[in-house]
Formats: C-alpha cells, sequence, structure tokens
C-alpha cells in the first residue's frame, strides 16, 4: 500500500499544480475584465482627472492578491491606459499587469518563448461607444437647454 501510495502522492500533487495555475490566472482577468468595465463606464461620466481615475482602478485591483502567481508586484506595477472620452463617447481601458508562474508552467513558458524573465504578461482591453445614441450635444448644452 505505501508503495503505490509513495508513485501516487507525485501524480496528484502535479495535477493540482496543472489546475491551480489556471485558476489564479483566470482570477486575476476576471478581476482585471470587471475593472477595466467599470473604468470605462465611470470616465464617460466622471469630471476628475487621470490620477484620480488610476486611483479608482487600482483599488478594484487591489482584489487581487499579493502573490506572484496571482500578480507579480504591487499596485505599483499595474499599467492602466485611459483613452476617452471623445465626442461620440468612445473608451478604450487598457489595464496590464505580470504574472510569474508556477515553475512547471515556468518551463513551459520558457520553451515557448512566450515570457521574458519568466514572467507572462496578462492584458485585458475594454472599448466601447458608452454614449446613447439619443443624446445630443455636450455638458454645456444641456446645461443650458436645463439652465
Amino acid at each position: 500500500m505505501s508503495v503505490e501510495a509513495a508513485a501516487l502522492l507525485p501524480v496528484v500533487l502535479t495535477l493540482l499544480a496543472f489546475l491551480a495555475q489556471p485558476a489564479c490566472v483566470l482570477y486575476t482577468r476576471t478581476v482585471m475584465a470587471a475593472t477595466a468595465g467599470e473604468l470605462a463606464r465611470l470616465a464617460v461620466t466622471f469630471r476628475g482627472g487621470e490620477g484620480e481615475a488610476r486611483d479608482y482602478a487600482l483599488r478594484r485591483l487591489g482584489a487581487v492578491p499579493d502573490l506572484s502567481i496571482f500578480h507579480k508586484g504591487g499596485a505599483s506595477d499595474w499599467e492602466v491606459t485611459l483613452d476617452g472620452p471623445d465626442e461620440e463617447g468612445r473608451v478604450e481601458v487598457t489595464l496590464e499587469g505580470d504574472v510569474r508562474p508556477l515553475p512547471l508552467f515556468g518551463a513551459l513558458v520558457a520553451a515557448l518563448g512566450t515570457g521574458e524573465g519568466g514572467l507572462v504578461e496578462l492584458r485585458v482591453t475594454t472599448s466601447g461607444d458608452l454614449r446613447a445614441d439619443w443624446l445630443k450635444g455636450g455638458y454645456g448644452d444641456w446645461i443650458e437647454m436645463w439652465g
């Protein structure tokens, strides 16, 4: 019985590692996608500066654990890019972060040449026209109308 257990234990642990890494990356990408969507909707109505919008995004990205298999680095290592809104309400948000895969995946990443320094870059981009088509004019026009 102990010989079978000794052979089975490494197999089970390897399978757990193969399931853990994709789950961690999926969680990180899910939080990034939700944050990008919230930031895009915020950008259409927000009158503050880009620094405040970045702080908003970093608070949301704080839900990602500060472990390298989820995200390498702290809050300052996230790249947040916000373009827009333009006159039509088009907004584009890009969030980028790095993940250091578990050793089994690290060898695969290095062999495929997809990671730099053993890191895998995660990038989420959200874009869309978030201003309603029936809404005409700008902020000044609406103030004049209701003023």
